[in-house]
């Protein structure tokens, strides 16, 4: 994929277990490593590239593979002309919506290759269409993005996402 490619032509479609935890899980250290290393220097970045262990990788992976079993369309994939994947969305199952009393955006993530490409549009559209499917106690989606992740920001704005409280968080 060139820098200046301007559209992509990304299937987006649903996990399949099967055939794409692999890939999912390199999209997943993408995402991760992304949060540590963008959006708040060295030691946040450590400490989440310290997460990213074989035992996380295996146990990420099964909740993945529950929440599927629960929930089928709640992980959409993007994948190019050669089938290899190049984004996911995470939609919290159904059944999580009382978490926050709506639809939850767990994850969504773009192979920076695709950024700018249509890949994380093609996934926003399935995630607002499988939300708008799910039976919420608010008619509400909600995400959690970093204050200094900017490009991230940007996107949702331009879905008019709206500042709805704010998520804070201490050490257990």
């Amino acid at each position: 994929m060139t820098e200046n490619a301007s559209e992509s032509n990304a299937t987006v479609r649903p996990f399949d277990e099967q055939a794409d935890a692999e890939e999912l899980w390199a999209l997943k250290r993408g995402f991760e490593l992304g949060i540590g290393a963008g959006t708040g220097g060295d030691e946040k970045g450590a400490i989440y590239e310290e997460k990213l262990t074989e035992t996380y990788r295996e146990r990420w992976l099964d909740w993945v593979a529950r929440c599927v079993d629960d929930d089928p369309g709640c992980v959409i994939v993007a994948a190019d002309d050669d089938a290899d994947l190049v984004g996911y969305a995470f939609l919290l199952p159904e059944s999580m919506s009382f978490v926050w009393d709506a639809a939850v955006l767990n994850e969504l993530f773009v192979d920076p290759e695709y950024r700018g490409t249509g890949v994380a549009d093609a996934l926003m559209a399935g995630v607002l269409e499988y939300a708008r499917s799910q039976d919420l106690p608010l008619d509400r989606l909600v995400l959690d993005v970093d204050r200094e992740n900017d490009r991230a920001r940007s996107f949702y704005d331009r879905y008019g996402f709206e500042h709805w409280g704010e998520m804070v968080a201490r050490e257990l």
